[in-house]
């Protein structure tokens, strides 16, 4: 399949956040991405179920909620409720992954395992069959704009020899410092989601670096 581009509205403009949501239904993007942070996991707080439900209300493709929050079990039901399609949680913060990955497939949602930059793919060996995605952090989590790591492109390859070796549909996402100049690098390393917040946001036509990030190798 053609990989996904999945823009993070933490860089939206609150202010207009319905005329960011317009700009993302109209474009070629195929998900929104939802960074959710409790100031304890991550050293930044974003926003919660309220604005999700805004979102949700507007939007016109998939929700992709990223949980860096502690305990995340606690919540999933709830952020089903409030409108997420795709909800993946951190490796780091869930010591029952299984039980993470059966709690948010039983609500009906995709799951997914999220890794920081720190945290082999070796961790996944005996989880990667039950998400049906995988999040490699490519900067460290709590704030949009980081510089890309550049390891991240090693970490992708191997992910992909994991799925492969494990004969699993498992996609694999990317998210931090994806830009126009390394998103074709990433995706031929394997990446199948392209989440990017300042490139898209910050841009003079967000919808046409959209179009550009969609653009194939």
């Amino acid at each position: 399949m053609s990989h996904l581009v999945a823009p993070s509205m933490l860089s939206a403009d609150f202010a207009n956040l319905k005329k960011d949501i317009d700009m993302v239904n109209a474009s070629e993007a195929d998900w929104f991405h939802l960074d959710v942070m409790d100031g304890m996991f991550v050293p930044n707080i974003s926003y919660g179920f309220p604005v999700i439900k805004l979102i949700k209300k507007y939007a016109e493709k998939p929700l992709d909620v990223h949980l860096m929050i502690v305990d995340p079990d606690r919540y999933i039901e709830r952020f089903r409720e409030a409108g997420a399609d795709w909800i993946s949680v951190h490796y780091e913060t869930c010591p029952h992954l299984h039980r993470s990955m059966q709690l948010i497939r039983s609500t009906g949602a995709k799951a997914g395992v999220v890794l920081n930059p720190h945290s082999p793919v070796s961790l996944l060996k005996d989880i990667v069959e039950d998400a049906d995605y995988v999040l490699i952090m490519s900067v460290n989590p709590g704030y949009g704009g980081q510089r890309f790591i550049e390891n991240t492109y090693g970490k992708i390859i191997q992910l992909k020899n994991l799925i492969l070796e494990k004969d699993t549909d498992t996609l694999i996402e990317v998210d931090g410092g994806v830009t126009l100049e390394n998103f074709k690098k990433l995706t031929e390393a394997g990446a199948d989601i392209l989440v990017a917040g300042n490139t898209v946001f910050s841009s003079d036509d967000p919808a046409k670096t959209i179009k550009q990030l969609k653009m194939q190798s």
